[in-house]
């Protein structure tokens, strides 16, 4: 129960990331994020990318029953810890605080399923 309740807030907060990321429908916080990528030395194409990779994981979040599941864990995983260190590196730790709670929660996802896996790596 608690598990299916982290992955949906996991997803729907990417599904709201990544689609501003991806599509810039909302304008002031697209170009706020754009401002922010900017300021890392990134560009717009790797905005998109991010955008993918959160949209990504925002989907294969729900397939906790195949390998899909813990590896969409991993990209949110993955993607919150370099925001927190670009949060961290040009802005301040406040800026990362939503990053910080996202790494937390796709952390027990990922500890949760990490036993499937690693199971399959040892199958393979």
């Amino acid at each position: 129960m608690t598990q299916t309740i982290i992955i949906g807030l996991l997803s729907a907060f990417f599904l709201f990331a990544s689609s501003i990321k991806i599509l810039g429908w909302q304008k002031f916080i697209f170009e706020t994020q754009l401002g922010m990528f900017f300021k890392y030395g990134l560009n717009r194409q790797i905005m998109a990318l991010v955008g993918v990779v959160e949209l990504f994981g925002a989907i294969a979040i729900w397939f906790q029953v195949f390998w899909l599941g813990p590896l969409g864990a991993l990209a949110l995983l993955g993607t919150s810890i370099g925001a927190i260190g670009c949060h961290l590196i040009w802005d301040t730790w406040k800026d990362g605080i939503p990053a910080m709670i996202t790494a937390v929660l796709s952390g027990v996802i990922v500890w949760l399923g990490i036993s499937f896996l690693l199971n399959l790596l040892v199958a393979s």
